[in-house]
């Protein structure tokens, strides 16, 4: 079993098990990102509450791109991994090209089944909703401005364990 820890300051642990079977680029690729360090001190950028939270940008903005992009793993893409946007779901942020996802990444407040097959979903939370709630429940700047919040959750550190076969996938420029 994949296991995934996102520890955010001051909100406590969300656990979430992820599927390198279904989504195995993504898995991989998060995986390495997160036991990386990458994400350590970044924080929640994005929280639409009923909806999602985001993070994994390098400077806190959702428009920043990434450095890399990979092969987006959704059905719209030519890859039905089955799995959906239900709550508690943790799925990778696109711009509007299939394969343009690089580190930011969305977990789902709550069900966003319009995002199934169009969004690379890779893991399903399995405990930690009320850490969810509490992230999503934080006032924001609004719609206009992409819905940052006011004070920022910092993610303590994000780690993967139980994917040491899995090698980190080409990545595209």
């Amino acid at each position: 079993m994949t296991i995934c820890e996102i520890s955010v300051q001051r909100f406590g642990c969300m656990r979430f098990e992820l599927f390198p079977e279904k989504a195995r680029r993504t898995v991989a690729s998060f995986a390495a990102c997160a036991n990386s360090g990458f994400y350590d001190g970044l924080g929640i950028c994005r929280i639409v509450e009923g909806y999602v939270f985001q993070a994994g940008s390098a400077d806190n903005d959702i428009m920043t791109d990434s450095d890399f992009h990979l092969f987006g793993e959704f059905s719209e893409n030519g890859v039905d991994t089955g799995l959906d946007h239900r709550r508690g779901a943790i799925s990778m942020a696109r711009d509007e090209g299939y394969n343009t996802a690089g580190t930011q990444f969305f977990v789902c407040h709550k069900d966003a089944h319009q995002l199934d097959g169009r969004y690379a979903s890779f893991g399903y939370m399995l405990d930690g909703f009320e850490v969810l709630d509490a992230i999503c429940a934080l006032p924001t700047s609004g719609r206009a401005t992409w819905n940052k919040p006011l004070e920022m959750p910092v993610i303590a550190s994000i780690r993967v364990t139980g994917t040491s076969a899995l090698p980190v996938p080409e990545r595209l420029p």
